[in-house]
């Protein structure tokens, strides 16, 4: 039978975990928390060039966009090495981990600029299109065809409120928004909202989809894609909420119900707002 002494310790330790070791025993050195691989934020050229590395993309708001990095720039040095692919850079800012200052060395317009971006932890790719889309203006459209009744370009709904959702017809999550969306438009359609559906499906199957589905929107086919890269969209559903004055002020991906009141409200702000200067009487 066990002391109570005994008893009494089982109890320490199961409560609060292992005692600290006796006088003159050493205690196992805790582990080191090793911090998350760095992010830069930027899209690069996936060539090989003993030139550096093109900079195509900058992420707003991302380490690289805060330390003044741009588009057209040529990543010429980080962290003392001289680069030749994006897979070395890569190599290099995930092995820095977040929060360390990176020295990066771009070439611009045929001089070297200094940059001491501090990394951080990478987003998530949702999180990385909000960064990069909310505040700023939707882009416009290119190589689009409208079905019936849609908008030819985004600059016809000038001054209106916009919900633009990209969708396709093999997409599942997308059935589920398709009555939202129409009912949306049946509130807030008189009031200066315009509702579009831009797919990459071909003319006719989209026309099929969205008679089989009930779609009372307007249905815009991106032929090439490009309105679906401008929008750097990377899964389906996504929708975009875009103010009369043509700024993106929410970007939701997905399916996520539990979202769907805050965005009616906001939608139901906006309207309420009046519509650009320049498109007054």
């Amino acid at each position: 039978m066990a002391s109570p002494g005994k008893v009494l310790l089982v109890a320490v330790t199961l409560a609060f975990g292992a005692l600290a070791p006796a006088h003159g025993v050493a205690a196992e050195p805790a582990l080191p928390v090793r911090a998350a691989p760095g992010w830069l934020g930027v899209a690069m050229d996936t060539g090989n060039s003993l030139d550096g590395v093109l900079v195509k993309h900058v992420v707003r708001t991302s380490p690289a966009d805060k330390a003044g990095m741009r588009a057209a720039d040529r990543m010429i040095k980080v962290d003392g090495s001289l680069v030749t692919s994006a897979a070395q850079v890569t190599r290099i800012v995930s092995g820095k981990g977040a929060g360390a200052e990176l020295a990066v060395t771009v070439r611009r317009a045929d001089k070297d600029v200094e940059l001491r971006p501090q990394l951080a932890a990478r987003p998530s790719s949702d999180e990385i299109l909000r960064m990069d889309h909310l505040g700023t203006f939707a882009p416009p459209w290119s190589q689009v065809t409208p079905l019936t009744g849609a908008p030819r370009s985004l600059a016809e709904l000038r001054g209106k409120v916009v919900v633009l959702d990209f969708w396709a017809s093999w997409c599942a999550p997308c059935r589920f928004v398709v009555p939202r969306l129409n009912a949306i438009k049946a509130r807030f359609g008189a009031q200066g909202l315009a509702v579009v559906g831009m797919t990459t499906d071909d003319a006719e199957v989209a026309a099929t989809a969205a008679q089989r589905l009930g779609i009372t929107y307007g249905v815009v086919v991106d032929e090439k894609g490009a309105a679906s890269a401008a929008y750097g969209i990377g899964g389906l559903p996504t929708m975009f909420v875009i103010d009369r004055k043509g700024v993106i002020r929410h970007v939701e991906v997905g399916v996520d119900p539990a979202s769907w009141d805050r965005v009616d409200q906001l939608i139901e702000k906006l309207v309420t707002e009046p519509p650009p200067a320049a498109d007054k009487p």
